[in-house]
């Protein structure tokens, strides 16, 4: 996986350009992670705001498009390639200034692209 396919669909993941997947349940290898809060690609670099509800205490984090392995519309679902606690230890997401922070995205990027180097 290259860096800029960490910010983009993959092709067989059923997303469709411009869809709106606010309100779709966000789901790990393990479980529930939330939902999608909101969606951006500032710069190209797409990824969705997820709303973790109790589960991380109340916040949000930040999942680059390139993890999502299925968008399951006729459920409201997102699949991520990853585990519930992989998300829980991304950089943490404050702000949503960070959304616009090349830095920020930057480092976001590399961790989950080291995951699916993994995996």
């Amino acid at each position: 996986m290259t860096t800029d396919s960490i910010w983009s669909y993959a092709p067989d993941s059923g997303c469709v350009e411009g869809q709106d997947l606010t309100g779709f349940s966000v789901v790990a290898s393990d479980g529930t992670i939330g939902h999608v809060d909101r969606q951006a690609a500032p710069g190209g670099l797409a990824h969705l705001v997820v709303d973790t509800g109790v589960w991380v205490f109340g916040r949000s984090v930040l999942v680059p498009v390139g993890v999502v392995t299925r968008v399951d519309t006729q459920d409201r679902r997102v699949t991520v390639a990853c585990t519930r606690s992989e998300v829980k230890a991304a950089p943490r997401f404050r702000t949503d200034s960070e959304t616009r922070d090349p830095a920020y995205l930057s480092e976001v990027g590399a961790y989950y692209l080291r995951l699916t180097a993994t995996a």
